[in-house]
């Protein structure tokens, strides 16, 4: 009987460990790439920044909590598509300062030798991504 107690311990410590350690590299990870201070500087709010990650970071404890722990938010048809739109733009800002750091599409298109149709591209990855969220949430209807 101890046993299983000190096993439930045991996983629930790492388990909390290993979460602590992920979840704070991604919160370096988004701030190392300059998605918040680009946004600050276009807004010129630079001297808010520090406000602007304790607010990243607390939302993304608040959201991991709500996940876990399966905590309902009352907000209605309403308040579930002005989630969906700030999770968007921030899923979209995201991959866009990852690919923006990396050099991704410049590289892509020379090497590809498409860059005629850069356009094209840009907007097929953008009606793709859009049509691969429609399946996937509207797959249940």
């Amino acid at each position: 009987m101890w046993a299983e107690w000190v096993q439930q311990i045991f996983l629930g410590i790492v388990g909390l460990s290993a979460g602590v350690a992920v979840a704070g590299g991604l919160f370096a990870f988004i701030v190392e790439l300059g998605v918040i201070a680009d946004f600050a500087d276009r807004t010129h709010t630079g001297e808010k920044i520090l406000f602007y990650e304790d607010c990243t970071a607390l939302g993304g404890i608040l959201g991991n909590l709500i996940y876990v722990f399966g905590i309902g938010v009352p907000a209605g048809n309403a308040g579930l598509g002005i989630f969906g739109i700030f999770a968007g733009i921030f899923t979209g800002c995201w991959a866009m300062a990852l690919a923006e750091i990396l050099n991704v599409f410049p590289v892509f298109m020379r090497r590809a030798r498409i860059v005629r149709y850069m356009t094209v591209l840009v907007v097929s990855l953008a009606v793709g991504k859009g049509l691969g969220a429609c399946l996937f949430f509207f797959q249940g209807w």
